[in-house]
């Protein structure tokens, strides 16, 4: 079965640091563009972060520009995503999604995203 499985979600303080991962399963997963999503309590969901199949491109929200940076491991079926300088409104459920396209256009979120992993819980708090 297709599976993305995300972990490393947890309790961080403002300023701090904290990195997720994502592993992929049951599919192709070189040949899907990766993404991050987050939902903030209570919100809707916004796209975040797109990296290319090959790692070659990525691309960010505005919200996150600077502050978070999206890799990707193909040997070990893995996203990542660094996330620096965090800040309460940081605080959501972040997702990991494939969509299988080269390189996803974030003009068209949610449309295009084939899998979806659980999600893992992010909260920046003192």
């Amino acid at each position: 079965e297709v599976q993305l499985l995300e972990s490393g979600g947890g309790l961080v303080q403002p300023g701090g640091s904290l990195r997720l991962s994502c592993l992929g399963s049951g599919f192709t997963f070189s040949s899907y563009t990766m993404n991050w999503v987050r939902q903030a309590p209570g919100k809707g969901l916004d796209w975040l972060a797109g990296i290319s199949v090959g790692g070659s491109t990525v691309m960010y929200a505005d919200s996150v520009k600077g502050r978070f940076t999206i890799s990707r491991d193909n040997a070990k079926n893995t996203l990542y995503l660094q996330m620096d300088s965090l800040k309460p409104e940081d605080t959501a459920t972040y997702f990991c999604a494939g969509a299988h396209l080269d390189i996803y256009c974030s003009t068209i979120f949610p449309l295009g995203m084939d899998y979806w992993g659980k999600g893992a819980l992010v909260a920046v708090s003192s």
